[in-house]
């Protein structure tokens, strides 16, 4: 809330009447609310953009006609999918002209619980990136598998009162919204008690269950694979999220259903980005370049990632560079290329050609960390033994996270023990339970990840983050599961028994310690290690693939660490076809 004092000040600036606390003069000014460029003088005052026009102050910089945006909001991230910290994060993203970012934390939250969220806000506190949490509404995501914490309604009810928590994160229970689940419905009311808005995930979902769906209060989602559900869910008074991530890119297959009329309902988002990806393709800018090139409007792209994001979530001090608003300011060379020179955030010169200016400092992990918790885990939990050779297969789909209900037929041997074949596509794919010692192992197969030889285990599994390995023997997979628990989660890579690659991740399990640049080189190195040395398929992303295909909420297949899971039925069937 502002004071009296910064009030009159800020209107003295904007009066013309008191000199700017730093004035950006010779600008091109992007217009979000009439489509057009403006040209003048940008007055900050305390953070605050308090005019557009010819202004002076002790502080000027002549921007020589360089373009300046608002500060691009990323309207659904989840951090743990960069594999870093959130303050690591904040200075990997400010620099490519994010300035907010609406951050759902149910990763960390279904490991850790209540303890991850108050790590993520406290760690946060220390970006210059403002990170605006969403309380996670499905922890575990479903009931069919073992997550590391519950959090009921109850339990995030002292949460949801804070200011710090913007919403409720992505309802992926839809079947408990529509069918009216007592404790579903209870975390909605939570939120409507508290006047927070409700984030959507409900792939597929049209209809009276739509219908359904929206009238109990959830106004996004990021799940649209159709131009058909986007526009249907666009009608019914939904906001849409054009993802594009590492695994998922729905914008691409969206984005000709984006029209003058309905844009502003559009929101850009990246969802799950790693830091390999951000260096090498950037941020929300990335998104701005393949929007224009597809034929939008510039100043609708613009919108998307700025004050359509804002609007949505009630971020009313942000959005556009208008008097009034937050003075975060992404400047580029144009409209077209989006090459980012400099980024300000509350007016403060924050990253410049690239380098994040600021000292990353980092919040203590001790909370977070030691969170493998496995027991009686043995090779011999990895036999697999059917009935038939004619089997279901999770076969993946690249481009994304959905799978397909494959079918086969596999060798067996005398036994009816599932053989491993070099000349088909299919290895055996297990979930190894790591939070409660419950001893769970589920064993499946997998089709299309292509891997020849070896072994890989990771324990970025969402949502419940479990062990998920794959491999093309028992002794591998066995060898990659129990070098991960040592090195308390992450990735490893294995080869006749010997670790060909690694990342440990001391943070529950699913974010490193280490910087940016150090996380970047060595998903690199892994990445390079599966397709060259493994034979993984270099059509799909090797890690980030395999940590979706435990997710029980996206069709078709997956797999728990309770067994194989029909997400078109929402129940456990047989591996046997």
């Amino acid at each position: 809330m502002i004071e009296k004092k910064q009030l009159e000040k800020l209107i003295n600036v904007a009066a013309g009447r008191q000199n700017a606390d730093l004035a950006l003069r010779n600008c091109r000014i992007v217009d979000v609310y009439s489509a057009r460029l403006l040209c003048g003088d940008i007055a900050i005052s305390g953070g605050v953009i308090a005019g557009i026009g010819s202004y002076r102050s002790d502080n000027e910089k002549d921007m020589c006609g360089a373009i300046v945006m608002p500060g691009l909001i990323d309207a659904h991230i989840h951090i743990e999918s960069s594999c870093v910290s959130p303050e690591e994060l904040g200075a990997l993203l400010v620099p490519h002209g994010t300035s907010t970012i609406i951050a759902d934390p149910h990763e960390i939250v279904n490991v850790c619980g209540l303890t991850g969220l108050s790590y993520m806000l406290e760690a946060a506190a220390n970006a210059r990136l403002d990170i605006k949490f969403m309380m996670p509404s499905c922890v575990p995501a479903t009931p069919f598998e073992h997550a590391g914490a519950e959090l009921t309604a109850k339990l995030m009810a002292d949460s949801m009162a804070s200011e710090k928590i913007l919403g409720l994160g992505e309802f992926m229970n839809f079947p408990g919204v529509i069918n009216n689940d007592d404790e579903v419905i209870n975390k909605i009311m939570t939120a409507k008690y508290n006047g927070k808005i409700i984030d959507g995930h409900g792939p597929g979902l049209s209809g009276y269950g739509l219908n359904a769906y929206i009238v109990a209060g959830i106004l996004t989602d990021h799940e649209c694979s159709s131009v058909k559900e986007m526009h249907e869910k666009i009608e019914r008074g939904m906001y849409v999220l054009l993802r594009r991530g590492s695994a998922c890119d729905d914008l691409s297959n969206l984005i000709g259903g984006v029209t003058r009329d309905n844009e502003r309902r559009c929101l850009l988002c990246s969802d799950d980005r790693q830091t390999k990806t951000i260096f090498e393709k950037g941020h929300l800018e990335e998104h701005l370049r393949f929007c224009v090139r597809a034929g939008i409007s510039p100043f609708s792209a613009v919108r998307m990632a700025s004050l359509n994001a804002a609007e949505c979530y009630g971020l009313s001090d942000r959005g556009a560079v208008a008097p009034g608003k937050k003075a975060d300011l992404t400047i580029v060379d144009d409209l077209e290329n989006f090459n980012i020179s400099e980024v300000y955030i509350d007016g403060i010169l924050t990253a410049q050609n690239g380098k994040y200016l600021p000292k990353v400092v980092k919040h203590p992990i001790d909370t977070v960390a030691g969170s493998c918790h496995v027991k009686d885990f043995s090779v011999e939990k990895l036999s697999l033994y059917l009935k038939s050779d004619k089997v279901k297969t999770i076969s993946i789909l690249p481009g994304g996270v959905v799978t397909e209900k494959g079918t086969a037929t596999v060798k067996l041997d005398e036994s009816g023990r599932f053989i491993y074949s070099p000349e088909h596509d299919i290895v055996k794919i297990a979930v190894v339970e790591r939070h409660r010692n419950t001893g769970n192992v589920a064993v499946a197969l997998l089709q299309n990840y292509g891997i020849k030889q070896g072994a890989v285990a990771v324990s970025i599994a969402h949502d419940s983050h479990n062990i998920i390995v794959v491999g093309t023997n028992d002794r591998d997979m066995e060898y990659a599961v129990n070098e991960l628990i040592k090195q308390q989660g992450g990735i490893l890579l294995a080869c006749n028994r010997k670790t060909a690659a690694s990342m440990p991740m001391p943070i529950a399990g699913i974010m490193s310690d280490k910087d940016g640049r150090w996380v970047s080189n060595r998903l690199t190195f892994i990445h390079e290690t599966a397709y060259k040395l493994l034979g993984v398929n270099e059509n799909i992303d090797p890690i980030m693939t395999l940590c979706f295909m435990s997710l029980p909420v996206i069709p078709e297949l997956k797999i728990t660490d309770m067994g194989l899971f029909d997400v078109t039925k929402f129940a456990f069937t047989s591996i046997e076809a």
